[in-house]
């Protein structure tokens, strides 16, 4: 089998993991581990709600273990052939440890305040978002529970997010560049 790094970009909703992402598509092939979570949903001919969603994706974890979406990742990332590999949406650190058993792995998150991440959430119109507090504040809840602040905390690189997109964008391929 030829080696492989991985290269995981994390992140609470709307701190600018899917820009980070954008920024550096080209360079590496990108496995969405929540196209899995999506897929579920889908596969049992529901809508793709946020509730919807968050709940599959705590009943895999709970019935499967919570690894069930990197284990389901790895049978993907098995099919590409190339040496580097972004991954979107790492939730747990044993996501993280369960990579990690197959190859190198990085780790950078992208963050910033609530307020600003809030603000981006009520505007950017994604079909899995809602725009009540409340709502977005339990589904960083769930992604907390979920171990994501463990992870953002241990990550090898952060960059902080409360400026442009072009900035966050720069910002991203040049740490991406110096992991090639």
């Amino acid at each position: 089998m030829k080696s492989k790094t991985l290269i995981a970009i994390v992140g609470l909703p709307a701190s600018g993991k899917s820009t980070a992402i954008e920024a550096v598509k080209r360079l590496a092939p990108v496995v969405i581990m929540g196209d899995v979570i999506r897929a579920e949903v889908l596969h049992r001919a529901l809508e793709p709600s946020p509730e919807n969603i968050g709940s599959i994706a705590k009943e895999l974890r709970k019935k499967y273990g919570k690894d069930i979406i990197a284990k389901r990742c790895i049978e993907k990332i098995n099919t590409i052939d190339e040496p580097v590999i972004l991954i979107d949406g790492i939730r747990s650190l044993s996501e993280v440890n369960l990579f990690r058993e197959h190859w190198p792995i990085y780790v950078i998150a992208i963050t910033c305040s609530n307020q600003t991440r809030f603000k981006r959430i009520k505007t950017r119109g994604r079909a899995d978002d809602t725009i009540d507090d409340e709502l977005i504040r339990k589904r960083d809840q769930r992604e907390l529970q979920f171990g994501l602040g463990e992870v953002i905390e241990r990550a090898e690189y952060k960059i902080e997010n409360e400026k442009d997109i072009e900035s966050l964008k720069r910002k991203v391929l040049n740490y991406v560049k110096g992991l090639l």
